[in-house]
């Protein structure tokens, strides 16, 4: 048997292309990961595991390492930039894992693509390579070719994990530019000990405000807040995780805020603030061609509005492994993406939505607030319940 008809290759090494390696190696694939970075890490700070891809993660064997370093959070909660009033709320914790059978988890990033990473070197047919770019891609009704340096690698398909400004999107379709949504985005973090107590509750809280919002929760088993606070600007479009900014801008961004959100900022850490403008793309038509496809925020690019995004490539995993072991593998990558394109679309599109809503001024904040304080049932009921291990539709 030709060596390469079993091998699938996959470009990135972030939590996307690290979660489809594991789960391709479940389906009786080899697996060749190559990540451009000298090293495998996820920049960032806290992410937020809903149900629906905790199924994925915990069927990967993941469950003892991520229950070791996770937060599980009692509910979630909407609140008035201001006054601090509850506007509305909905409960996780027990709820959700009686609800869908997995639980909600509040993780550090780094913590999560550690887990990952382990579990990838304890797989056998795993081999993960970094400082490796891929310059190159051909394929044939057979098999698909990556150049990395002066190496080529075969396999029987090549899986695009390389996020929004994806070399294998651009090999695909062309060079095409993501567009600037009007919003920058700050993150940091807070020690836990550093707080009065009872100051943050078990719960992830969105602050809405005029034009900004502010997110925090627990991560690494309740000892660091995470803070994520988005405010429209413009004339700044860094697209960089790792660009510092101004504490200072950040407290004026937010000066007059409820005294949580100021206390929260008056604590972080003054030199680890940062900054990074956020980009999307439109929902994409096609998301391969042959041999060749893409995953995660190199076709479906998501805002962090509904806390969906790393969820989306981790579903994104399974469903290509199911797809292609099933199926002839050209077949079976179009199937997958024709599986995953209206849920990714829709997910995008609610996440573009929030970014306004969120954002809103008088009077039609008060419109908001009223209609999410009726409300009745889990909105999100619709994301939580999908099983991407048994997807049909």
């Amino acid at each position: 048997m030709n060596s390469a008809a079993r091998l699938a290759l996959i470009v990135g090494g972030g939590i996307g292309g690290v979660t489809a390696a594991l789960a391709l190696a479940r389906r009786g694939f080899a697996v060749r990961l190559f990540e451009q970075s000298s090293a495998f890490g996820e920049i960032g700070a806290g992410i937020q595991l809903s149900p629906n891809c905790v199924r994925v993660l915990h069927d990967l064997g993941l469950e003892t390492a991520l229950r070791r370093v996770a937060f599980v959070p009692e509910r979630t909660e909407m609140r008035d930039w201001r006054t601090g009033k509850t506007i509305s709320t909905n409960p996780l914790g027990n709820a959700v894992v009686q609800a869908y059978g997995f639980p909600y988890y509040h993780v550090h990033r780094a913590d999560l693509m550690q887990a990952l990473i382990g579990q990838a070197r304890n797989t056998a047919g795993i081999e993960l390579h970094t400082s490796a770019r891929v310059d190159a891609i051909s394929q044939s009704d057979r098999e698909v070719e990556a150049r990395v340096a002066d190496q080529v690698h075969r396999g029987a398909l090549l899986v695009g994990a390389d996020g929004i400004h994806s070399t294998v999107r651009a090999h695909l379709f062309g060079v095409e530019a993501p567009r600037f949504t009007g919003n920058v985005a700050w993150r940091a973090l807070v020690p836990a000990e550093r707080l009065p107590n009872g100051l943050v509750r078990p719960v992830a809280s969105v602050w809405m405000g005029p034009g900004r919002h502010f997110v925090h929760y627990y991560v690494r088993a309740g000892a660091l807040i995470n803070c994520v606070c988005v405010v429209e600007k413009a004339g700044w479009q860094v697209e960089s995780w790792t660009q510092r900014g101004e504490h200072a801008e950040l407290a004026r961004d937010f000066a007059g805020w409820h005294e949580t959100v100021t206390t929260l900022i008056d604590r972080m850490d003054r030199d680890a603030c940062f900054k990074w403008a956020l980009f999307d793309r439109a929902p994409m038509a096609r998301w391969g061609e042959g041999r060749v496809t893409l995953l995660g925020d190199a076709c479906h690019p998501t805002l962090p509005f509904m806390a969906q995004g790393a969820a989306m490539a981790i579903e994104d995993a399974a469903v290509l492994a199911h797809s292609v072991a099933t199926d002839d593998v050209a077949k079976g990558l179009a199937r997958y993406a024709t599986l995953r394109r209206a849920r990714t679309a829709k997910i995008q599109l609610g996440s573009r939505a929030n970014a306004k809503l969120f954002h809103l001024r008088p009077p039609y904040s008060w419109l908001r607030n009223r209609a999410l304080g009726r409300a009745r049932g889990n909105p999100f009921d619709w994301v939580f319940r999908y099983d991407a291990l048994n997807a049909t539709q």
